[in-house]
């Protein structure tokens, strides 16, 4: 089974966002996952599909990713806003709370999509109400599972960004841990870069964005964000009942292709 790892567009509604514009990078990635992916089963975007949150973006996003010729499945971050989002795709799972979270069974695994959105910060937030949601998802599920969502519940290293990191990391972990042997991978947005590793176990991958990356320093304190225009990236995701594969796909690099 294939699969399709595309996070943080952040499209906007006119204009440009740091000098370019990131309609334009999702036009690309779509042709690029038509083109060299058609077999994909689905796409996942694991949040921030807008910069702003408004409906002209949300237009102009729903333009673009309605181009694709497999499934999207969406999930909010922090840079969306959950009712112009609503207004745009009204068909979109939510929970019984509200929340941009659904469970999809697949023949390899029972997807969790996760809303770690908390209005009014840009940290994520997992509240005592997803954690009973996501309880009763895996209670009611016996096989493997796949976790999505935008925020990390770990840091990466990058202060800035993890400073505004699931803050409910703990408390997310404690739902899991009971059902950890059962996870088979983690994938995340939020970070703006390609970061693979584990958490406590878990298998996780993060991709890079499609307008803006954040740039790999370690060393800059928290109130400082330094970015960059790394190429953007989707994840191509192969799985199996014995294993998960993920690559990053840079799909505008240009440079000859031949056989070694």
């Amino acid at each position: 089974m294939k699969f399709i790892h595309l996070t943080d567009t952040h499209v906007i509604g006119k204009g440009l966002l740091y000098g370019q514009d990131p309609a334009s990078g999702l036009s690309a990635a779509v042709r690029s996952i038509n083109e060299d992916h058609g077999d994909a089963a689905f796409v996942v975007l694991t949040g921030d599909m807008t910069h702003w949150g408004d409906d002209a973006a949300y237009a102009r996003f729903a333009r673009e990713i309605g181009k694709l010729r497999m499934p999207v499945h969406l999930m909010v971050g922090n840079h969306d806003d959950t009712g112009a989002f609503a207004s745009a795709f009204p068909d979109t799972p939510r929970d019984e709370n509200g929340f941009v979270q659904t469970a999809i069974d697949t023949e390899h695994g029972h997807f969790l999509l996760l809303d770690t959105k908390e209005p009014g910060t840009h940290a994520g937030a997992y509240c005592a109400k997803r954690q009973d949601w996501l309880q009763g998802a895996l209670e009611r599920s016996d096989g493997p599972v796949l976790l999505f969502m935008h925020h990390p519940p770990f840091e990466t290293g990058i202060k800035a960004m993890d400073r505004i990191m699931l803050q409910d990391a703990e408390a997310f972990y404690e739902v899991i841990a009971p059902h950890k042997t059962r996870i088979r991978h983690l994938f995340f947005g939020h970070v703006h870069r390609a970061i693979f590793g584990s958490w406590r176990g878990i298998s996780y991958s993060c991709m890079r964005g499609l307008n803006h990356q954040v740039a790999l320093d370690l060393e800059t304190g928290p109130d400082r964000t330094a970015g960059n225009f790394e190429p953007p990236a989707y994840g191509v995701v192969l799985l199996s009942q014995d294993q998960v594969t993920v690559h990053l796909h840079d799909f505008t690099d240009a440079s000859p292709r031949f056989f070694l």
